[in-house]
């Protein structure tokens, strides 16, 4: 999971290098991915009023549903 979205976030920014997903699982069972992007690049990922970060978090919600998980998008300053 986290590498589809790391490509997918990569897509999305002008400083592609800088991105990187880091997750790890809550103690319920929930899996955290966190989206670290380049400062000037946040913008991109989050969107206008919050739609693309939105269709990231529904996109990963859809995979992670296939293998009966929770999954969270966060988006690191």
């Amino acid at each position: 999971m986290e590498d589809l979205l790391e490509f997918l976030t990569r897509a999305l920014v002008d400083r592609p290098d800088e991105v990187s997903v880091e997750g790890f699982e809550e103690d319920d069972g929930t899996v955290v991915l966190e989206i670290r992007v380049a400062d000037e690049d946040v913008g991109k990922v989050i969107g206008r009023g919050g739609r693309t970060v939105s269709s990231l978090r529904t996109v990963m919600r859809a995979v992670a549903s296939r293998s009966d998980e929770r999954v969270v998008v966060d988006v690191v300053d």
